[in-house]
C-alpha cells in the first residue's frame, strides 16, 4: 500500500492469489486510504481497466509484480436499445433491494452513459461464482456481456428482492398489527 499510494496509486487484481500468465485482472485506483490503529489502512478503489497478465517479474518484493496487456471491448458491440433498456430495469430493481439490505439512505453513482462502462457497473452488483465473474470480466463484446448480465439478473433480483421484503416486514415485528401474538403459559 505504501508503495501504492507513493507512485501512482495503482495496483492490479487478480482472483487468483498466485496467477500464471494468462490470468485475468483488473486495474484499481486508491481513491482513498485511512490507517487504522492496528497498523492495516481501510482503502477505498475503483476499478480501472482489464488487463491480462503477460508475465510474472520477479522484484524481490513481498507482493507480486507483473507485465500487464490492458485491453477494452470490441468497438461497435453496444447492446441493443431493448436490451439496454432490459438491463437497467433490473439493475435498478436490484439496487434498489441492495440499497433496503444495507440500511443505505445516501444518493447511488447515476449509471454510466458509455454501455461498456453501464455493464461494469452492473457486473458490480452480481453475486455469482467464480466462473461467471470472470466470465464476465473476460467477455470483450459489450452486448455479450449484456446479454450474460440479463440471463443472471433475473436469479439475483428475486433473491434480493425477497430477503429486501423479509427486511422490512422484520421491522414490524413485535408491534401487534401483523401477524398473531403468540402467547406463552408460564
Amino acid at each position: 500500500l505504501a508503495d501504492c499510494l507513493a507512485g501512482d496509486k495503482r495496483f492490479g487484481i487478480t482472483a487468483d492469489p498466485d496467477p500464471s500468465p494468462g490470468a485475468l485482472g483488473c486495474s484499481a485506483i486508491i481513491q482513498a486510504s485511512q490507517p487504522l490503529p492496528d497498523g492495516r489502512s481501510a482503502i477505498v478503489v475503483v476499478g480501472e481497466r482489464r488487463f491480462a497478465l503477460r508475465a510474472r517479474l520477479d522484484e524481490g518484493r513481498p507482493y507480486l509484480v507483473g507485465a500487464v496487456d490492458g485491453f477494452d471491448d470490441q468497438p461497435g458491440t453496444a447492446p441493443l436499445p431493448e436490451e439496454r433498456r432490459a438491463l437497467r430495469a433490473l439493475a435498478d430493481a436490484a439496487r434498489e433491494a441492495l440499497r433496503v439490505l444495507a440500511d443505505a439512505n445516501t444518493d447511488l453513482e447515476p449509471w454510466a452513459d458509455d454501455p461498456e462502462a453501464f455493464t461494469f457497473q452492473v457486473s458490480a452488483l452480481v453475486e455469482s461464482d467464480l466462473e461467471s465473474r470472470e466470465g464476465l470480466l473476460a467477455q470483450r463484446s459489450t452486448r455479450e456481456r449484456a446479454r450474460m448480465l440479463l440471463g443472471l439478473l433475473p436469479a439475483l433480483v428475486r433473491q434480493v428482492q425477497r430477503r429486501a421484503e423479509v427486511k422490512m416486514r422484520s421491522r414490524t415485528n413485535g408491534k401487534g398489527h401483523h401477524g398473531h401474538d403468540i402467547v406463552t403459559e408460564t
